[in-house]
């Protein structure tokens, strides 16, 4: 997983604790990854101890351990394949509620729960939101057979977008880091992305891509936490 910024403790758990109000009983739940989404876990187990009914759909195997400790009721896709909301993190948003997802290497099953979800809410401190998507590094989620190739032709479509930069093999310790999914990461340093869409298109027609980081069409709604308190963000 890759080294985040500290960013802003007390407004993670402000905007976690925000999202909570807008659990209710029965509600089937998407469960994300990240701090600030931990966090929304930590406290809907307090919740359900309290006697809150609901079921989780953990977006990674962290998640899903996090919630059986604090004691959240779990189940799958397959089981539970349409979920009323998903509280996840982002590693940015953008205008429009654009995301850049993926530095905890959980973004194709966050994806496919958001995807599942009526709604996908956000919730972030405020150093995640930005003018432009691009600071942070994309990544993209690859298959490791012909992973040279898959580079080169990823690097060609950003090339036609204006976009250049390294795409560095995401490691654990001296080994490639593999996702839940027994996936290579690609992290795409592009700088500025003016134009994400053309970019998730791009990636999207590339074979060997299984997923991207830019969440676009995804987030309804997105909570801000900033010191103490917590307030909802304008599209």
């Amino acid at each position: 997983m890759r080294e985040k910024a500290p960013g802003d403790e007390a407004g993670r758990a402000a905007a976690a604790r925000m999202a909570l109000g807008e659990v209710r009983a029965g509600m089937k739940l998407g469960l994300g990854s990240g701090r600030t989404a931990e966090q929304f876990v930590r406290f809907l187990g307090e919740k359900v101890k309290a006697g809150l009914d609901v079921a989780g759909v953990p977006t990674s195997e962290r998640t899903a351990a996090l919630a059986a400790e604090v004691g959240v009721p779990l189940t799958d896709l397959d089981a539970m394949p349409h979920l009323d909301l998903t509280v996840d993190g982002a590693d940015e948003v953008g205008p429009g509620f654009r995301l850049v997802k993926g530095g905890g290497g959980a973004l194709l099953r966050e994806k496919i729960v958001a995807a599942a979800s009526d709604r996908m809410l956000v919730v972030v401190d405020e150093t995640k939101v930005v003018a432009t998507l691009g600071a942070f590094p994309l990544p993209i989620e690859v298959v490791p057979f012909g992973l040279g190739a898959t580079r080169a032709a990823i690097v060609r479509s950003a090339a036609g977008l204006g976009l250049n930069g390294d795409l560095k093999l995401r490691k654990s310790g001296e080994a490639a880091y593999l996702t839940d999914g027994g996936h290579f990461i690609l992290d795409a340093s592009f700088g500025r992305i003016p134009d994400p869409d053309a970019l998730a298109r791009a990636l999207d027609a590339i074979p060997g891509v299984v997923e991207h980081g830019l969440f676009i069409g995804l987030a309804k709604s997105v909570i801000v936490g900033r010191g103490g308190t917590a307030d909802w963000l304008a599209p």
